[in-house]
């Protein structure tokens, strides 16, 4: 099996590929709420219930992320669901760049500022790396629009406002506690860089003429 073959249309949209993907993130983006069990319960505890929504960032970007592989498998014919469809795979291009990188970043950083690696690190690093990367090579095969795309970066940028205007923001390692202010800076950038890279993404989709229809 060639390196090009596996990069390939016909390889990447395979049903099997694809359910292949859709089991492996609809596990990690159940273990990935199950990871935020502590802040997701301390949140309801302490913080008003409809900012709960905001806390799990990254298993939410693979939930959508998921849901958008649902539609690659079977598309919907309704233009209700059709809609639906763009704003989750926009949803899911832009927060699974933002969050992979935003992930494996933190992470460094921490170890940076004199933190240790352990294992679960190395597993989080793979799998947010993953995220990122999926995402982008995926795009070529979604319907999402533009219109989709600016929901989505509202939605993104929203959450980082949520995040650190309430303190709901992932927990840190502890190198990190007193880099907060530097934290929500990177985090805005990384923000504004996963929605150009997915802008940058759609518009090579459309010149080459690449989109859902392939995969239909």
């Amino acid at each position: 099996m060639s390196l090009s073959y596996l990069w390939s249309r016909s390889f990447l949209t395979s049903r099997p590929f694809l359910w292949l993907l859709f089991w492996c993130n609809l596990v990690g983006t159940v273990y990935g709420y199950i990871w935020y069990g502590g802040q997701l319960e301390y949140t309801l505890n302490y913080h008003p219930m409809w900012q709960i929504v905001f806390v799990p960032d990254s298993p939410t970007a693979s939930l959508f992320f998921t849901i958008s592989i649902v539609f690659l498998l079977y598309p919907p014919q309704f233009k209700s669901l059709k809609v639906f469809r763009q704003i989750m795979e926009a949803l899911a291009v832009v927060t699974s760049v933002k969050y992979g990188i935003w992930a494996s970043a933190i992470i460094l950083w921490g170890v940076a500022q004199g933190g240790h690696m352990v294992w679960q690190d190395w597993m989080l690093i793979a799998s947010h790396t993953a995220m990122a990367v999926e995402a982008l090579l995926f795009v070529r095969f979604f319907s999402c629009k533009w219109i989709a795309l600016c929901l989505a970066a509202l939605w993104t940028l929203l959450n980082d406002t949520m995040d650190y205007t309430f303190g709901i923001y992932p927990y840190l390692p502890r190198t990190l506690t007193d880099d907060v202010p530097q934290v929500r800076v990177f985090t805005y950038m990384l923000t504004l860089v996963s929605i150009v890279a997915a802008w940058f993404a759609m518009l090579a989709r459309n010149r080459k003429g690449s989109s859902y229809r392939d995969v239909a």
